[in-house]
Parts: C-alpha cells; sequence; structure tokens
C-alpha cells in the first residue's frame, strides 16, 4: 500500500484531584506496558474491542505547550480530561504529574478545547443513552486543575448531578453553540453562535464574544451581513467573512484587514460557488478552494484582494483527490506552517524547513505509518509537539516529542520521544485488516474508486466470503487509509469488505460528485454492482450480501432489487426506503430534514416528487418490495429523526404482505446511528449471526 501523498503539485515545496486512584490506573495504562502488545491468536477478538470508545481520544497540547490535556475513559465509566503537567519532563523518567480537569459520573466530555494554559472549554453527551435521546451539548468552561468549573451554555434537558457551582443566571439558552476559540485572542474569551431559526431550520447564526469569568457576551458581528448562518474568524477573533444563503443561492461576505467596510466577495448556487473560502492564515492571507481540470478536482489557492479572485496557479493540488485539508498556524502575524491533508491517506506538507525535518525524522522513526504532528512554538528551539502515529491496521499511538528535552536525574541528556500510549487499548495488529484503494472502470467508462478491506492472511481465489459495505450520505467520501471499526469487525470475522464510492462521493472531484444527481437506484447503483463484478473477478471473494446505513442502507435494498444474482443477504441501517416521504416529508412525521432543502437542494440531488414521480417510484424499495427475494435484516432507531422508523416499518408490511418477513431490530432510544455500547455490540453480533447464516460455503 502506497500510503503516502500522491501527485502532489506545489508552489516551491515538497512532499484528581479527586481520584488517586483512577490517577494510578490512567497512568498505568498509558505509560505501562509495550506499545502494539500482542496476543494469542485465536478466537476473534470481542465485538466490544471495535466498538467501544477509544481509550484515548483527544490528546491537546496547552497553547504554551507546557501542558497536555487527554480525553480518556481509562479509569472510569465515563470519558473525563486528565492534564499532564509537562514542565518537569516525563522524559527524564520522571513520573508526571497528572491533575484531574474533568471527570463526571452521570455524563461524557464530548470535545473540549485549551483557552488558555490554565482553562479549558468543555461540552458533553451521554453514552449511556441512545442517540435518539441526546440533549444539546451545553459549554462548560474549568481550570486544568479541576478548580472553578462552570456552566456557560446550559444543555437542554440536561442536569449534571455531580457538577458544582455554576454561573447561574449567567449561563446562555442551550440554543448557543461554541464558533472558535481565537489563536491569538486575549485567552478570557471565545467566540459563541446563538442559532436563530423557525422549528428545525436555520436562519442565522449571531456571532458573539463570550466572557469566560462573567458570562456576559457582546456582539463580535463586526458590523456584518444580516443572515449568516457561517462566519470565519481570524487568528484574534475578528470576524472576516459570513455566508448568507437564500433561495438556493449563496452570498460570500468580506471584510478585509484593516477594513470596516464588507463586500461581496463570490455568489452562486449553494454547492456551485466558483470559489469557496477554507481558511485566513495569520498574516492575513485568504486562502480558497476552486475546480481545476476535466474531473473538477477542489484545488487550494491564496486569494489575491486586489484582483479579487484566487491567485491563478494552485498552492495545493493531490492527483485525483480532491483537496481536504487543516492548516497549521505559528505565532501570531507569522505565515502559514503547513498543512495536515488528506489523499489515500493522511500526509503532512510543511512549508517551514525545520519541521520539514522533523517529519521526515518521524517517518523514519515509525516506517508503513501516518505521523501527524500537532506542535506549539513550532519550529523554535523549544518545540513541543504530540505526534498521532498510525495506520490501516493500528488504530493509532501517541508519542511526545521535545525539541529540547530535559536532563535525566542522573544528569543526562534525556529522549526526544516518549511514548504516551495506545489509542485503543488491546488491538492486535498482526490480526487486523490490511486496507487498499483500487480504482476500476464503471460499466460506463467512470473511473469508479474503490477501498478494500482484506482480513490477515486472506489469500485471493480461495473461495473468500465478503460484505459489500456501502456508506452513508450519499454526498460524502467514504474512505480513508485508517482502521475503521467495522470494516475491522468484518474482517476479523473472515470477511473481505468491498467499499465502492460510488458517483455522488465527495473528494473524488466535481464530475464524480455531479455524475450522481438524480442517479439514486440507477448509475449509481450501477456502480455498487460494478465493484461487487470486479471483486469477484479479481478473486478477492466469490459470495457477496450487501450491507449499509442510511443512504447505504437504501442502496442495499436496491441492490437486492436489481442484482439478487450477485447478492446472497443484505442488512439495511437506518435506510431510507420510500423516497415520497423521504423528499416530502410528512405533516404526522417527524423529521429534521429543514424546508430550505427540501425546497432547493433535494430535487437537483435526487429529484422532484412530481415531475419525476415515474423514476423515483422505480428506485423506491418501498415500490420494489415484491422484487426483494433474498433474506434481509432491517435495523433502525426507534427515535431516528433522518430517516424515521416509518421507512423500515412501511417496508417491513410490504415485504411481509410479499411473504418475505424480514429479519427485524429496532433500538427504541436510537436515533440515526447509535450510541450505547449494548446496541452497538448487539448490532455487531445479529450481523455477525447474520452473515454467518447467509454467506457460509
Amino acid at each position: 500500500m502506497e500510503h503516502a501523498l500522491r501527485g502532489l503539485a506545489t508552489s516551491g515545496w515538497g512532499p484528581m484531584r479527586r481520584c488517586v486512584a483512577a490517577l494510578g490506573m490512567l497512568l498505568g495504562a498509558l505509560l505501562g506496558g509495550p506499545l502494539g502488545a500482542q496476543s494469542p491468536l485465536t478466537p476473534p477478538p470481542p465485538a466490544e474491542l471495535f466498538f467501544k470508545p477509544a481509550d484515548v481520544l483527544q490528546a491537546v497540547l496547552s497553547p504554551s505547550g507546557r501542558r497536555l490535556a487527554i480525553s480518556t475513559t481509562i479509569g472510569g465509566e465515563r470519558i473525563g480530561v486528565f492534564v499532564w503537567d509537562l514542565a518537569g519532563g516525563i522524559e527524564s523518567g520522571e513520573r508526571p504529574k497528572i491533575t484531574q480537569a474533568v471527570r463526571f459520573s452521570d455524563i461524557d466530555v464530548r470535545r473540549f478545547q485549551w483557552v488558555n494554559d490554565e482553562q479549558l472549554v468543555f461540552d458533553v453527551y451521554d453514552r449511556s443513552e441512545g442517540s435518539g435521546n441526546q440533549a444539546s451539548p451545553g459549554l462548560y468552561v474549568t481550570r486544568f486543575d479541576g478548580e472553578g468549573m462552570r456552566e456557560l451554555v446550559s444543555p437542554r434537558f440536561v442536569t449534571i448531578r455531580t457538577m458544582g457551582p455554576t454561573l447561574g443566571r449567567y449561563a446562555l439558552h442551550p440554543n448557543h453553540r461554541l464558533l472558535a476559540v481565537p489563536r491569538h485572542g486575549n485567552g478570557q474569551e471565545v467566540l459563541i453562535g446563538e442559532l436563530l431559526g423557525s422549528g428545525r431550520e436555520l436562519t442565522s447564526v449571531k456571532p458573539m464574544w463570550l466572557s469566560l469569568s462573567s458570562g456576559r457576551t457582546r456582539d463580535a458581528s463586526a458590523g456584518g451581513p444580516s443572515g449568516a448562518i457561517h462566519w470565519l474568524f481570524d487568528g484574534a477573533g475578528e470576524a472576516r467573512l459570513a455566508l448568507v444563503r437564500d433561495a438556493g443561492r449563496s452570498r460570500v461576505h468580506w471584510r478585509a484587514p484593516g477594513q470596516d467596510a464588507w463586500r461581496v466577495l463570490n455568489e452562486g448556487p449553494d454547492d456551485a460557488l466558483r470559489f469557496a473560502p477554507s481558511f485566513l492564515a495569520d498574516d492575513g492571507t485568504l486562502y480558497v478552494t476552486r475546480y481545476e481540470g476535466r474531473g473538477g478536482h477542489r484545488v487550494l489557492a491564496r486569494f489575491d484582494t486586489a484582483r479579487g479572485q484566487p491567485e491563478p496557479e494552485a498552492l495545493v493540488s493531490v492527483k485525483g483527490f480532491d483537496y481536504q485539508g487543516t492548516p497549521v498556524h505559528g505565532r501570531a502575524g507569522q505565515p502559514l506552517l503547513g498543512l495536515h491533508l488528506q489523499a489515500d491517506a493522511e500526509t503532512t506538507v510543511w512549508f517551514d524547513e525545520r519541521m520539514k525535518r522533523l517529519q521526515q525524522e518521524a517517518e523514519q522513526r515509525f516506517p508503513g505509518a501516518v505521523v501527524r504532528l500537532d506542535c506549539r512554538r513550532c519550529a523554535e528551539p523549544d518545540m513541543v509537539a504530540v505526534a498521532r502515529v498510525y495506520s490501516d491496521r493500528n488504530p493509532g499511538q501517541l508519542w511526545l516529542y521535545r525539541a529540547a528535552p530535559p536532563a535525566r536525574a542522573d544528569g543526562t541528556s534525556g529522549s526526544a520521544w516518549r511514548a504516551i500510549s495506545n489509542v485503543r487499548q488491546g488491538v492486535d495488529v498482526r490480526r487486523m485488516a490490511q486496507v487498499d484503494l483500487h480504482r476500476i472502470a464503471a460499466r460506463d467508462g467512470r473511473e469508479l474508486p474503490v477501498w478494500v478491506t482484506l482480513p490477515a492472511g486472506h489469500k485471493p481465489g480461495t473461495g473468500s466470503p465478503a460484505v459489500v459495505l456501502l456508506h452513508g450520505g450519499p454526498w460524502v467520501r467514504g474512505g480513508y487509509w485508517h482502521w475503521s471499526e467495522l470494516e475491522q469487525f468484518l474482517a476479523s470475522r473472515g470477511y473481505v469488505v468491498i467499499s465502492p464510492e460510488f458517483r455522488g462521493s465527495t473528494g473524488y472531484g466535481r464530475a464524480h460528485y455531479e455524475a450522481g444527481f438524480r442517479q439514486w437506484g440507477q448509475a449509481m447503483q450501477d456502480d455498487v454492482a460494478d465493484a461487487t463484478r470486479w471483486a469477484q473477478a479479481q478473486g478477492l471473494a466469490d459470495r457477496f450480501c450487501v450491507a449499509g446505513a442510511s443512504y447505504g442502507g437504501y442502496s442495499t435494498l436496491m441492490g437486492l432489487v436489481r442484482d439478487p444474482d450477485l447478492y446472497r443477504c443484505g442488512v439495511a441501517i437506518v435506510a431510507v426506503t420510500d423516497p415520497f416521504l423521504y423528499l416530502q416529508g410528512s405533516w404526522w412525521i417527524d423529521d429534521d430534514i429543514s424546508g430550505y432543502g427540501r425546497r432547493y437542494s433535494l430535487p437537483r440531488l435526487v429529484g422532484d416528487p412530481e415531475r419525476d414521480a415515474a423514476m423515483l417510484k422505480a428506485a423506491s424499495p418501498l415500490e420494489q418490495a415484491a422484487r426483494i427475494t433474498r433474506p434481509l435484516m432491517l435495523m433502525h432507531g426507534g427515535r431516528d429523526l433522518r430517516v424515521p422508523v416509518q421507512h423500515a416499518e412501511r417496508l417491513r408490511e410490504a415485504l411481509r404482505a410479499a411473504g418475505r418477513e424480514p429479519e427485524w431490530v429496532v433500538y427504541p432510544d436510537e436515533g440515526h446511528g447509535f450510541l450505547r455500547l449494548d446496541n452497538r455490540v448487539d448490532m455487531a453480533r445479529r450481523i455477525e449471526a447474520f452473515l454467518g447464516r447467509h454467506l457460509a460455503p
């Protein structure tokens, strides 16, 4: 597998305090034992290993690099945040000082960010509840040692019983969300947005500064346009761009550094702007994306403010992929340091020579893996970085790098690199599957990306079973070169996994995306069949079941309708079964699809329920239920608002009428995707048993 960046075109550069026992468990788990510890080769790993939360979720350095905050499940039932004091230096062999920043007994930390070297903000969710019962996440602030914890934005329908004092009357309504933590702000305020709208339809986002000490707010729109639903801020937190949508069209408003006036930078159809803002560097440069070449691949370019256009030469273009990346910023006022980019796998391109050398050193130290460096005081003599090292077979390891490590207790030099933790404990990388991206020709000649996950020890042509696993969306990119829980679980049970990026998927050029317009159940479905027949011809597998969730569940059903000769069975999870219900909704069925989307986006992407009625009936699993003759498992969340459970119930009734009862599983408390561990494990075991019955030789 060549997992490095392919075909990069560039411009001049190359590729507890309260819980001592829990702290002791955390330290032992993070620092004890070898990374990538091996286990016996039988039996297969339990489903819990794949579907439980990772042991380490986030690992983020404070702005100065003095402290490292880690969110983890280690040492308790809930996800909490612990902070390492790096001032003494764990590389010297000393036991690091760890403090508990936050861990509740009745709620989990979802995400956190440092605001300054002393304080973090975080929001919450409840893993013990299904996804259909989740409240708005709220917003909280705490010191790194757990002192001074306060509620800034109230969650909806949630009371954290184990939380200390709050800001009380200063806590904001749940319709507020964190927008940004300025990289170079005053460290005492964050940017939040008040979400305004009618029903489930968002009409505008009002940006405000929120004081961490008082909970008071002040306007942060800088006189920007009314009705904006998206804002882009510079490193100091100044509003620079605002996106307004109206009647299927978008307008991008821009305020240049040092100016008060806003002007329209770009205007056009919602998803077809000539160029789109990406990010602002700390030197004031605006970076945008635009389409280039016959395939319409998205590239990154600097924006020329004098001309009012992107520069004609792309800064980054990734052959065969749309630009997808995140910037690496340095000091205030300085140019961009680098970019984390996604091709088939992630890579990092540095503009700074010292960071280039460090990246090369890291990749030599960890051959065959992706190494993502997140640094503080980047490229400075006392730089600190956290390296996340992962591959298709390894869910990841965390390492700490210090450019100037402290001396050991005996006076000798400490190591620059120090292991922190496995991301997911207990995974034997020898038993994990290999992931590769292939590009094949669809029946009409279109290039079709296909991800293949091969179980350890797989030999082509030996009569293997396979699952054709279809991503949801469908307007997303489905696959990346990394460890993925469902694919690895299926492979651990001996199944080859075939995952086509059918037309309509994003990430592979505008032409590939637009080729899927109004092609549900048609050319998009042909791509699924073509990928299956290709895998068969390659000897990768000789018998197949098809499975997927959301749109992937819809495509599973249409695969059974159109190609029953290819598939022995199907597993459709939270699947769209009635395109008319999806496109039109119903006054008595609650869903979360906006009226704006139904008016302007879905008719172009899927079809118009009146003008295209015949096409949609032919592409409706509900209308074509009598043609589903293969064994089918339907799985749904009882509180799904994206694809209400009535989709599954209607198809079940139609199949019953045709004399073919499906296997039926509904998790009453789950929504569009399953969150509770017991439900996720139950889902996996049921799928394993179902596939075992129908894919046996």
